[in-house]
């Protein structure tokens, strides 16, 4: 295991080394708020930064200090695609319905970058291009048709990349071909959430670390809730969740609707340019076609690979995580088989039973959660969504609060079918590709 990890081998996410996490100015909880946040990540903090600078009253409540979550642990992938297949949602749900939601995420994608760009948030975000490589030859028809169904729809541009020609973009012989999605992005994640807390309090957002929340309840003035914390209580008019996949069983309905997992990820060590260059000539990023997703990406900031997967396959020892991941890693890459890693970290994720993201209200509380993924941009878009919703703007409904916000019988929370779910998801990905 030694050979593995570096000696300055740090189980944190790569992340924090250039967005160290900080507590927020201490301050007392006041007796209410009129809008009240629960979680401190890209989704509570983009709904709070609009809303103070609106003129509201906010305060942002985390268990954790601020930015300890999977915002600042995730990959920085900026996408417009879910796990929901655009075919099949089309063919399902039909074509008015399917464009809708992926104009929605095409308008979360750009808004998001916009406002990076708008805010001085310098964060290396950046246009890219992502290819998504194909694990075997019916996933590469199956990607080239998805996505020539999206080209002719909604006029979303890609080109595929023949097995032989895969090493131009990859130092790869794994897989069989894949395609290039030319302005898909990425960006710093630390970088982009300190930027957006950053903003928020100089709005005059209260942010409250370590405040976990126990308790939200109707109370009996007027509209108002109230709101029991580790730090006291408070009342506000308005309430938000935005917790994903750290949503704690106190919010029995929320919880009752999303489910969390664990997600692993890698840093290598320094790596000499040219080797680096070897890997991604095009400097894009990379993730697999399976449902349980392999990913790689080359490190804005340094000359280092950042990779992960193994979804959910419940280890926790860093030791056992390193050794799954760097397996993965020289299995797709053979030239790194020997480097070393100098990260590696985990963070929670959140899924639905339908695989989609949701935003909405229930009994007047607000959400947006159920990423599947896409947290980085649909969590900056439902943040502000929401923030328009409170403030009663004409804007218009997003797609994503059209349909139900399902759970199944039975489930609180703990979802202790997430083996089943993942060696599922493994049996159709094998069961596909012995489809040709």
């Amino acid at each position: 295991m030694k050979d593995l990890l570096t000696t300055d081998f740090r189980n944190a996410p790569y992340w924090w080394d250039a967005a160290p996490l900080t507590e927020s100015p201490g301050r007392a909880l006041a007796p209410s708020y009129d809008v009240v946040i629960i979680g401190s990540g890209y989704t509570g903090l983009r709904a709070a930064l609009t809303l103070a600078r609106a003129g509201r009253g906010v305060a942002v409540l985390d268990k954790e200090a601020p930015g300890y979550g999977a915002s600042r642990r995730n990959a920085g992938f900026l996408g417009r695609t879910l796990k929901k297949s655009y075919v099949d949602l089309k063919a399902v749900r039909g074509p008015a319905y399917a464009s809708a939601i992926y104009r929605d995420l095409s308008v979360a994608y750009e808004s998001t970058l916009a406002f990076i760009e708008e805010e001085g948030i310098d964060c290396h975000a950046i246009r890219c291009g992502r290819l998504v490589v194909a694990t075997s030859a019916a996933h590469y028809a199956g990607l080239e048709r998805e996505l020539a169904g999206m080209k002719a729809d909604l006029g979303l541009p890609y080109s595929m990349v023949p097995r032989g020609r895969l090493r131009e973009e990859m130092a790869t012989d794994l897989y069989d071909g894949g395609a290039v999605i030319p302005d898909l992005g990425s960006l710093h994640p630390g970088l982009y959430h300190r930027g957006l807390m950053t903003s928020a309090l100089a709005a005059g957002v209260a942010i409250f670390g370590n405040c976990e929340v126990t308790a939200v309840e109707r109370g009996g003035q007027g509209d108002r809730f109230g709101v029991t914390t580790a730090a006291g209580k408070t009342r506000a008019r308005d309430v938000v969740i935005a917790t994903n996949g750290y949503t704690p069983k106190s919010l029995r309905w929320h919880a009752r609707r999303v489910i969390p997992f664990v997600g692993y990820m890698a840093a290598t060590e320094p790596l000499p340019p040219a080797l680096l260059e070897k890997q991604l000539p095009r400097r894009r990023t990379v993730i697999d076609s399976n449902l349980d997703i392999d990913f790689f990406r080359p490190a804005p900031d340094s000359p280092r690979l950042l990779f992960g997967g193994a979804t959910a396959n419940g280890l926790k020892d860093p030791a056992a995580i390193a050794t799954l991941l760097h397996g993965r890693l020289a299995r797709a890459l053979p030239d790194l088989a020997d480097v070393k890693l100098s990260h590696v970290w985990t963070g929670q994720c959140a899924g639905t039973f339908d695989m989609m993201p949701h935003i909405g209200c229930h009994d007047g509380i607000w959400y947006g959660m159920g990423y599947n993924f896409a947290g980085v941009p649909m969590g900056s878009f439902f943040g502000l969504k929401i923030a328009q919703r409170i403030l009663g703007l004409p804007v218009e409904a997003s797609a994503f609060e059209q349909a139900a916000f399902p759970t199944l019988p039975l489930y609180r929370g703990s979802p202790w079918f997430l083996p089943l779910a993942m060696r599922y998801f493994a049996w159709k990905d094998a069961r596909l590709a012995r489809s040709t």
